[in-house]
């Protein structure tokens, strides 16, 4: 056992933020979960303050968890944690990184800059050209730049008419503002979640989808199962994940009648899908890796 000291930044109470914490315990004898929402920046001195705990006294964080919800606000936190950072304490991933893909449209532009495959994309704040760009897709899905597991999504068709699609985009502009629409693409059921640890291929899972669902997301009823990719699959995840610089990550991709299509790559990758479709501990593993990049060991 070590005595390095690192904090877990998530969700209390939440299976992903507690077995990260329940790990870290088990190799260092020290635990710490915090939550943004208690934390205290100074600005005169950059120190971090959770509860008790000064967060610059850490060896390191691990950022499982900004927020329950992506928003603006989630960019502010993971501006406090910058502050963090700056002071010398080691954060998985590094901030700066994380943030990069808290906003979808950031996320994907640094993708489609990386050359890697997506959906066709477009972005406008225009209805009557959303309204073209939905015509010429034929059916297209309507997404928020802050969100997670298909929240907050809209599907629009041609057939659905151009009064009907007005009056949806009218409504998610007033929530939203931005619409950014990517074609709808035939998911055959599932797809794909590809995990990264340190840059590095771990494993596949498949999330299938439930009959009644358009998307295949657990939110939705999707459930996990085991994949085993080829070769050019696994890289283009690796492309895909190597557009940031991420401790640990989880890329979407689906499998396309057009090929293989890249959706997104995850700010904190999830360790559920891991463990019950591959039967990998990556939250064990993850540990393991901060552990040896601090010098710390198992």
């Amino acid at each position: 056992m070590t005595n390095t000291r690192i904090a877990v930044i998530g969700t209390p109470g939440k299976w992903s933020t507690e077995v990260l914490a329940d790990h870290l315990e088990q190799r260092t004898g020290f635990r710490c979960v915090v939550d943004m929402a208690d934390v205290v920046l100074e600005l005169e001195t950059g120190r971090l303050r959770y509860r008790d705990t000064v967060l610059n006294d850490l060896d390191g964080v691990i950022i499982k968890k900004i927020s329950e919800v992506y928003s603006p606000a989630a960019d502010d936190r993971i501006r406090m944690l910058a502050s963090l950072e700056a002071d010398g304490v080691r954060c998985f991933s590094r901030p700066e990184q994380v943030g990069r893909l808290i906003n979808r449209l950031e996320g994907t532009a640094a993708l489609a800059a990386g050359g890697v495959a997506l959906p066709t994309t477009r972005v406008t704040e225009n209805v009557a050209e959303a309204l073209d760009v939905i015509d010429s897709f034929g059916k297209a899905i309507l997404k928020p730049l802050y969100s997670t597991k298909a929240r907050g999504m809209v599907v629009l068709e041609t057939a659905d008419g151009e009064a009907v699609n007005t009056q949806k985009l009218d409504a998610f502009k007033t929530e939203h503002g931005l619409f950014y629409l990517q074609q709808f693409v035939n998911l055959g059921g599932q797809d794909l979640g590809m995990v990264f640890l340190g840059g590095e291929y771990l494993c596949t899972y498949a999330r299938v989808g439930d009959a009644g669902a358009w998307n295949t997301t657990i939110h939705s009823g999707g459930k996990y199962q085991a994949y085993e990719p080829g070769p050019e699959l696994i890289e283009l995840g690796r492309r895909a994940q190597a557009c940031f610089d991420l401790s640990f990550t989880t890329v979407d991709i689906a499998l396309t009648d057009a090929g293989p299509v890249v959706f997104e790559v995850s700010a904190f990758g999830g360790f559920s899908g891991a463990q019950k479709g591959c039967g990998i501990d990556a939250a064990g593993k993850l540990c393991d890796h901060v552990l040896a990049e601090l010098g710390a060991g198992a």
